[in-house]
């Protein structure tokens, strides 16, 4: 049975717990020794861990140890650079007799997947431009063994099981509220939008089917999901016949939610619907990585520093601020 679960971590703790080896490397520190680099993760989130002065002698059985192994550490928590890290003393792979339960090292979106594909599903048959309309449900139902599991990236926002979904699903929601609001914008437009932005991320992200992402695919890394995503439009936009016009139109959703050249989008948004896809993007993930680190931030302390959020630390009050 698990006990000591990453978000409630403190600094100064000496423990031993299982953990899923995220990532894992034997590197050379600048005293010329070698050191174990490992990203150690649970359902609760990921921390950052190093077991200094490895032998010679410890590579073997280091060596065995790969990425979503389960693996038991006796270790201390510390601080660096604004951060909790573990010290590691000792570390080994779980066997068979340790009997951990799966669940308790995979992040998973706090919604059921097949509800939320449902949600989505429920967008696209309210549609009424029937263009946008099948392109939506070709690629929900083309995709639909994927998207009960993917997750949105490798790490960060939205990186766990059903996390591809549960951004698509909050995005539409906000998206249909601020239509209420902006009565210039086409819902279809947007929902369309929020559905086809990150699809191709089950081609550009490898993972397996417990959503734990484990790099990036060959045409991931060559092209990217912006590219491989206006590919795949302009597939089906030639096979259902919809209008070059439209099928550019979605296309320059797809290109343009990135905002920024630095961040892969080679121009920015040309009407409406598209400006609005990109802060809907954008407020999603700062959302999910401010609620993840003030969940395993003590009320009236400050979170560890968040590199997604211009590495700022994060209040939690010490009062119900409802």
């Amino acid at each position: 049975m698990k006990e000591f679960y990453i978000n409630h971590l403190e600094t100064g703790v000496e423990f031993q717990d299982f953990f899923m080896v995220k990532s894992i490397a034997v590197k050379m520190g600048a005293n010329k020794k070698q050191y174990l680099d490992l990203m150690l993760g649970d359902c609760t989130g990921e921390i950052t861990a190093k077991k200094w002065d490895v032998s010679d002698a410890e590579l073997p059985a280091l060596n065995e140890i790969k990425e979503g192994d389960i693996i038991k550490v006796k270790a201390g928590v510390t601080e660096w650079n604004g951060m909790r890290q573990l010290r590691v003393m000792r570390i080994r792979k779980a066997v068979e007799q340790d009997e951990q339960e799966l669940w308790d090292f995979i992040k998973a979106a706090p919604e059921k997947t097949q509800d939320m594909f449902d949600y989505i599903c429920r967008a696209v048959e309210a549609m009424s431009d029937v263009d946008l309309k099948a392109i939506s449900r070709r690629m929900m139902e083309e995709n639909k063994e994927q998207l009960l599991y993917y997750p949105a990236a490798t790490k960060n926002h939205h990186s766990q099981y059903g996390g591809l979904l549960y951004h698509m699903k909050r995005m539409i929601d906000m998206g249909e509220r601020a239509c209420l609001v902006y009565k210039n914008l086409k819902r279809d437009w947007v929902v369309c939008g929020v559905i086809i932005h990150d699809m191709e991320k089950i081609r550009e992200i490898e993972s397996n089917e417990l959503g734990i992402a484990s790099g990036y695919s060959f045409e991931g890394q060559m092209l990217g999901h912006l590219v491989q995503g206006v590919k795949y439009v302009d597939r089906l936009a030639g096979e259902l016949g919809i209008p070059k016009e439209k099928a550019i139109m979605l296309e320059h959703m797809i290109l343009t939610h990135h905002y920024e050249p630095e961040f892969g989008s080679p121009k920015k948004p040309l009407f409406p619907e598209a400006e609005l896809l990109h802060y809907l993007d954008m407020m999603d993930a700062k959302m999910f990585d401010m609620e993840a680190a003030l969940a395993a931030t003590r009320p009236g302390e400050f979170s560890d520093r968040v590199w997604t959020l211009d590495n700022r630390k994060l209040y939690k009050p010490t009062t119900d601020t409802e």
